[in-house]
Parts: C-alpha cells; structure tokens; sequence
C-alpha cells in the first residue's frame, strides 16, 4: 500500500515520503495514529498545499524534545524496591516505574520512549538507558535501583 508521511518515522522516511508499507500496518497502525494517509492524488494534492505547515509543526516538535532532551540529560533517577540481601529484587523495575518516576521529578514520558536493552532491572544497581523523545532526539539517564528491606 502506497501511503504520504506525515512526521518522520525511523526506518521509514521523511515527512512528505510517498513510500510502500505493508497493508496492515499502515491501516492498523500508521493511518490511525495521524502518521500517514493513503496516497491518491487528492491527498498528495492536499499535502502539497499543506506541507509548509506541516514542516513548521515538526520543527516546533523538534525543538521541544531538544529542550526536555537537554534537561533530562545526564539526570539521575532514584528507584527504591524491596530487595533480598544478595542484592536480587523481588519483582523488577520496568520501563512504566521509570515513567512514573520521571513524572515525580516533573518530565512528561511515556513508557514506550524509554529503552531498556538488557530488559527489566532485576538487581539493585545503576543503570544507563535512553530515553528516545524524538525519532532524531535520545537523552541518556542513569537509574539508580535501590535495595529496601523495611518496605
């Protein structure tokens, strides 16, 4: 299925791209989300018309992430969890604790912006990982899991 971009999408293209994309996941995923529409003439006409503005928006968009990436930067994120003595937790830190953590501290990330590549924490520790607020935007963090037997 033929379909226009309307942001840039990793691995994909450039707003304005017409590109080929497999039939379900352009109508079950791209097309709902507002990322891409179908590309008939109608809607190449209406992009074309419309692309000035549609770059200003991604510009604005792109200029935010830089300002969170810049003050997310560097941060160091504190989780406590009940822990045994070997230092093992009982249950895990996902990327929704972080979340939710960073929401504490007063930045605005969903779950899915932050990549975990060794998986949930599972020992008390630090650990770096990114934080990917823009497809051209990646901020590094440490969290720092801490033990608390007295939960």
């Amino acid at each position: 299925m033929q379909i226009i971009l309307m942001e840039k999408i990793s691995n994909l293209g450039q707003l304005g791209d017409v590109v080929n994309v497999k039939s379900g996941f352009a109508r079950n995923y791209l097309i709902p989300q507002g990322k891409a529409k179908r590309a008939t003439e109608q809607a190449i006409a209406e992009f074309q018309s419309r692309r000035a503005e549609l770059e200003k928006k991604q510009t604005e968009i792109l200029t935010a992430a830089q300002a969170v990436a810049a003050k997310l930067d560097g941060l160091l994120v504190q989780i406590t969890q009940k822990a045994g003595s070997d230092g093992k937790l009982f249950g895990s830190v996902t990327n929704a604790n972080i979340a939710e953590a960073l929401a504490g501290l007063g930045f605005a990330v969903e779950r899915t912006m932050i990549h975990m590549p060794n998986g949930q924490l599972k020992q008390v520790g630090d650990y770096p990982l990114a934080i990917l607020l823009h497809s051209d935007v990646k901020a590094s963090i440490t969290v720092s899991v801490l033990g608390d037997s007295a939960l």
